[in-house]
C-alpha cells in the first residue's frame, strides 16, 4: 500500500530536477538574450528603439546563474571521478573526501 505514494514522491523529484536542469537553464538563457536585446535598444513593439540599461543587469544576472550552474555540474562530475564529494560548507563548492 505504501508503494504508490513512494513512487509518486520519486516521480515528483525526477520531474522537478528535469524541469530545473533540463528546461530551466535554457529559459534563463532566453531571458539573458532578451535582456541583452533590451540593453541594445530592441523592443517588443515595432519601432521602439529606446535603450534600457536595466537589460544589461538582467543579462549579467542570468549569465551568472548559468555559469554557476555549469561550473557546479563540471565540479560535481570531476569530484565524483576522483573519489571526492562536493559540499557547500564554504561560499564556493568545496571538495572533501568521501566518508566511509
Amino acid at each position: 500500500m505504501n508503494m504508490i505514494p513512494l513512487a509518486l514522491e520519486g516521480a515528483w523529484k525526477v520531474l522537478a530536477a528535469g524541469l530545473v536542469l533540463g528546461a530551466g537553464l535554457p529559459i534563463i538563457y532566453a531571458f539573458a538574450v532578451k535582456g541583452l536585446a533590451m540593453a541594445q535598444g530592441a523592443g517588443a513593439i515595432i519601432g521602439e528603439q529606446t535603450k534600457k540599461p536595466f537589460g544589461k543587469i538582467i543579462w549579467w544576472a542570468c549569465l551568472l546563474v548559468i555559469l554557476l550552474a555549469v561550473s557546479y555540474g563540471i565540479s560535481f562530475i570531476v569530484a565524483t571521478g576522483i573519489g571526492k564529494v562536493v559540499t557547500f560548507d564554504h561560499v564556493i563548492p568545496w571538495f572533501v573526501d568521501k566518508k566511509k
